[in-house]
């Protein structure tokens, strides 16, 4: 390809402008489309990344390309890239000849994701326990109360989602976003261990311990209490679902 340099062009010398502007176009054009695929193809993988979470699609269901475009209204080649995404985050499997799958994380896979887990969590905490605010303090106590609250009314759902919503707030109180994307993923994954169980009773008095640990800014003191929180976990599940 000749690279034309604007400052050799001459005004008396119409068609080389136009030719100009036609190859400056092309470039241009080809980049916007280029956006507006990747920007779909972002689209498309928040879309499913939400109905795997969300339950709507299990472990182990097929997901059909076809399908899925029509049901979110692109093209096909934004769900190809949506897919290869989601297989980099560790929530489809690719089988030749075969499709698309939601991964299923056996017991083994859901063991070794709470170690990994854990020491994420103890070094979050630690590392929060040293820069906490006291607005980041209201703000984690108000999460713990109205845990508290769900545990009376009996809302397992409510508790639950609040549970995630109080690590995630952790991490993102850090603010070190690559340790945040790397737990965001293991805790993605422990979503698709489809015999999980969560026991609110048992871990409320965990969480409020480690807030306030946080919150007296005792670094090694709240990464103990958070390890021996999802330490607790981990042998629950080992406990209850090992063979």
């Amino acid at each position: 390809m000749t690279i034309v340099d604007k400052r050799q062009l001459t005004i008396w010398n119409p068609s080389v402008s136009i030719a100009v502007m036609t190859n400056e176009a092309a470039p241009a054009e080809s980049a916007l489309a280029l956006l507006r695929n990747r920007s779909l193809a972002s689209a498309a993988q928040e879309e499913i990344e939400k109905l795997i979470l969300s339950g709507e699609l299990r472990p182990g269901d097929k997901i059909g390309e076809a399908e899925m475009a029509l049901r979110l209204g692109v093209s096909r080649g934004p769900i190809r890239e949506a897919f290869r995404s989601l297989e980099e985050m560790g929530l489809v499997r690719f089988e030749k000849n075969r499709g698309v799958f939601v991964r299923e994380v056996d017991l083994e896979r859901a063991d070794q994701n709470y170690v990994v887990r854990g020491a994420l969590e103890a070094l979050a905490v630690k590392i929060l326990a040293e820069k906490i605010t006291e607005d980041e303090v209201r703000e984690l106590r108000a999460i713990v109360k109205r845990m508290e609250k769900a545990i009376a009314r009996d809302e397992a759902a409510e508790y639950g989602a609040l549970n995630l919503g109080l690590h995630r707030r952790i991490f993102e109180m850090t603010g070190n976003s690559r340790l945040l994307a790397i737990y965001s993923r293991i805790t993605k994954e422990l979503t698709l261990f489809r015999r999980r169980s969560l026991a609110p009773q048992p871990s409320l008095h965990e969480h409020r311990d480690i807030v306030e640990k946080i919150a007296a800014h005792d670094a090694v003191g709240a990464s103990q209490a958070m390890l021996n929180h999802v330490e607790s976990a981990r042998l629950r599940i080992l406990t209850t679902y090992s063979p």
